[in-house]
């Protein structure tokens, strides 16, 4: 192995370029070492264990949402595009990984770059009328959604244009042909992802609307 110098920010990196090619499952320190050309214990100065490191990506996953997925503040002021623009930009960072929403699921930040954009949008939910406690419980209700959206999502599609076998929608059709509903449900089901997540994201919000009186 070479004297490879390395730091937090370009093990995350190594390990998300890798997540593409091994998914999560086959993450581990000792191929990180490898693509990074040190020895695995190397890591163990900057990562105690494997969670860590998924903190660590997660962290990384969120900063360059910030930078490329997130439009211009300016543009949506209301509580509801907010919630409508971050879950979407969220969901379009963790599909560039393949398991990007299991990574991303239950990990700690490990700074506060998050911060600022809770704070402002909390700002603009309490500002409408709601108290703290509804604008936090439709934040995470709306994240929710989002991460179960795309766990499903790439438990069908790991990658763009990548689908798992079982899921062909005429096969599927032809062996539940006995149930015609359910095997016509088969197209709406595992297709039209893009679609199908927007008109989900505006449920939520018709829901919150309806349930806290906030419009």
């Amino acid at each position: 192995m070479g004297t490879t110098k390395i730091d937090r920010a370009r093990v995350a990196d190594t390990a998300l370029r890798l997540l593409n090619e091994v998914g999560l499952d086959g993450l581990s320190l000792r191929a990180i070492a490898g693509e990074l050309d040190v020895k695995a214990p190397a890591l163990y100065w900057h990562f105690k264990d494997k969670q860590a490191l998924l903190d660590e990506m997660a962290t990384l996953m969120y900063r360059r949402m910030l930078a490329d997925d997130l439009p211009d503040p300016a543009a949506v002021t209301t509580w509801q595009a907010q919630l409508v623009a971050y879950n979407t930009a969220l969901r379009t960072a963790l599909l560039r990984y393949r398991d990007g929403a299991k990574v991303y699921s239950g990990a700690r930040f490990t700074g506060t770059d998050h911060a600022p954009g809770l704070e402002a949008h909390l700002r603009t939910m309490t500002g409408a009328g709601f108290t703290l406690r509804q604008a936090v419980r439709a934040g995470t209700t709306a994240f929710s959604y989002t991460m179960g959206f795309v766990t499903e999502e790439q438990g069908v599609l790991p990658m763009p244009g990548e689908r798992r076998d079982g899921f062909e929608v005429g096969e599927r059709a032809a062996r539940m042909a006995g149930f015609p509903l359910a095997a016509a449900a088969g197209s709406e089901i595992f297709n039209g992802y893009d679609e199908r997540f927007e008109d989900g994201l505006l449920l939520i919000v018709a829901g919150i609307e309806a349930r806290y009186g906030v419009g």
